[in-house]
């Protein structure tokens, strides 16, 4: 008898464990998906286990319209396309939306993305 209460006593305290657990997880997990809603993280929303493919060529068409030299600016922005899965709105500046695009530097330590 002494050993079943033991027992059923050791279930509640594990079942009570595992819900403290599982609950405070579910709470990390909204407050994470509540910052991305909010628009505070936007690297959090860039980064994902396999990045979405993007048309490189439209969004670099966009991204180079304005440019007075535009076949360099498509070649370097395709480039830059093509390793980070990601090309800021706009035809100028934007870059902390895209945080890999904005780290690419040319061998003389200029930013190659335009």
């Amino acid at each position: 008898m002494k050993l079943i209460s033991i027992l059923f006593i050791a279930i509640l305290f594990i079942q009570a464990f595992v819900a403290v657990e599982v609950s405070s997880v579910l709470s990390d997990a909204d407050n994470s998906l509540s910052q991305e809603d909010a628009g505070d993280n936007y690297g959090g929303l860039l980064k994902k286990h396999h990045p979405l493919k993007i048309n490189c060529s439209y969004a670099c068409s966009r991204r180079c319209s304005k440019s007075s030299r535009k076949n360099l600016c498509h070649r370097a922005c395709k480039s830059c396309c093509a390793r980070c899965h990601c090309v800021p709105p706009g035809t100028y500046g934007n870059k902390d939306l895209c945080p890999c695009y904005a780290k690419l530097t040319t061998h003389g330590n200029r930013p190659k993305c335009p």
